[in-house]
């Protein structure tokens, strides 16, 4: 059995590890137009398309390398790659705020995307320190340091812009040197090294890793939900303010209102109703719930004709966030300790694939229903698609999700 202390302190620290990592992220989101048409004198509608190329390289990396980080924290240990993750992203973003071109940008964008931030082994430090009682509420910390990481980023990125747009940068640098110091000396391991493994190239790409999760009974059905799930997701970053902008006339505060509206919705979820449901529902129904709130979510935005209503979804509907920590759960408990790292690095290889091909599909979709030649405007089909998308991962869900018997291992002594 594990320490209590033990856990709580781990888990604490990581969340907070998360949510200053994400709310670095999230910062830099209100001065991103403003900064790129400084340094590269671009118009906004170029410095979109720039800002686009740096998300491609961006996920493109992360989908190349987060096996390798993944089986790296598999034969080191989390902590150091955690904090190694940490510090590339400081690095990252100090490089952006004394950037003196564009390319300078590349370099930096290049860097955190190897590193994958922290995410991937912060979801495999809570797998090491989680069993069957409360696995998916702690995944759940994820979802909460997402939602208040991404309420508070872009408040916070927005006032320190009026000092500069370069100041955000310096901010999100300084929230990244504050993370690896409180990792550097709380951080605990919980990786033992009994449950270490060597390095392996073969493994340690997209390809190989995926393989290697085929081996284990039930991985295909949940990395299957999970990209469609990732890649109905998508639709949000891809096109909320598009949708908004032209079917509500909504302004860049009121935009920025309703997202973080959403994000205190699902972080609210995650730490108050969560627990509840899959105490009594358990995981594989718990996930399934959400994927149903997610797709009528997704109708509702497709349906609303008027701002308000836009609010009146989030609220009827954000028992969609139900959906992300037990499917997590689920995949961890057929993994053993050894490739929870590597299950991770997979994971978030499939989610940075549905960062590359969402934003192309949604966009194009409301290109097509809003343009001059759109035979019938519907501002709101790449909401309906990606409802679709949901849909289609359900009878997954349903059928092949838990349905495998876990993976059980034996605790090392030290942490019983």
């Amino acid at each position: 059995m594990l320490d209590k202390k033990f856990v709580r302190r781990g888990l604490f620290l990581v969340f907070l590890i998360l949510l200053l990592d994400i709310m670095g992220i999230a910062i830099i989101v209100p001065v991103l137009p403003s900064y790129l048409q400084e340094l590269t004198g671009a118009n906004v509608g170029e410095a979109a398309i720039e800002g686009g190329w740096l998300l491609l390289v961006y996920s493109g990396m992360q989908f190349l390398f987060a096996p390798v980080i993944g089986n790296l924290s598999d034969r080191f240990g989390r902590r150091p790659i955690l904090l190694a993750s940490v510090l590339t992203f400081a690095i990252d973003n100090l490089i952006c705020a004394l950037a003196t071109s564009y390319w300078m940008l590349f370099v930096g964008r290049i860097l955190a995307g190897i590193s994958g931030a922290s995410f991937g082994t912060a979801s495999a430090f809570i797998a090491d320190v989680s069993d069957d009682s409360n696995r998916a509420r702690n995944f759940g910390l994820i979802g909460i340091a997402f939602g208040t990481g991404f309420a508070l980023g872009p408040v916070i990125g927005g006032l320190l812009g009026e000092l500069g747009p370069r100041v955000p940068f310096y901010g999100a640098a300084a929230l990244s040197f504050v993370n690896f110091a409180i990792g550097l000396f709380m951080l605990p391991e919980t990786l033992h090294p009994a449950n270490r493994r060597r390095f392996e190239w073969h493994r340690a790409n997209p390809l190989g890793a995926l393989k290697q999760m085929r081996s284990y009974p039930g991985i295909g059905w949940v990395g299957l939900v999970f990209f469609l799930y990732w890649l109905a997701h998508a639709v949000y970053p891809a096109v909320w303010s598009f949708v908004s902008s032209y079917r509500y006339g909504w302004s860049e505060g009121q935009i920025g209102l309703s997202l973080g509206i959403f994000g205190v919705g699902g972080a609210l979820v995650m730490a108050v109703v969560l627990p509840r449901v899959v105490s009594q529902l358990g995981e594989r129904r718990t996930a399934t719930l959400g994927l149903v709130f997610t797709a009528l979510g997704m109708a509702g935005y497709a349906a609303a004709w008027q701002g308000w209503m836009v609010y009146a979804v989030i609220v009827a509907t954000a028992l969609e966030s139900l959906a992300d920590p037990p499917l997590r759960s689920i995949a961890s408990v057929h993994v053993p300790p050894s490739a929870q790292g590597e299950l991770q690095g997979a994971l978030t290889s499939i989610s940075s694939i549905t960062t590359i091909l969402g934003p192309l599909l949604f966009t194009q979709i409301f290109a097509l229903f809003t343009g001059p030649a759109a035979g019938y405007s519907f501002s709101g089909a790449p909401y309906a698609v990606a409802a679709c998308l949901i849909v289609a991962s359900l009878p997954c869900s349903c059928c092949g999700c838990g349905t495998s018997t876990p993976v059980h291992f034996r605790m090392p002594s030290r942490l019983r």
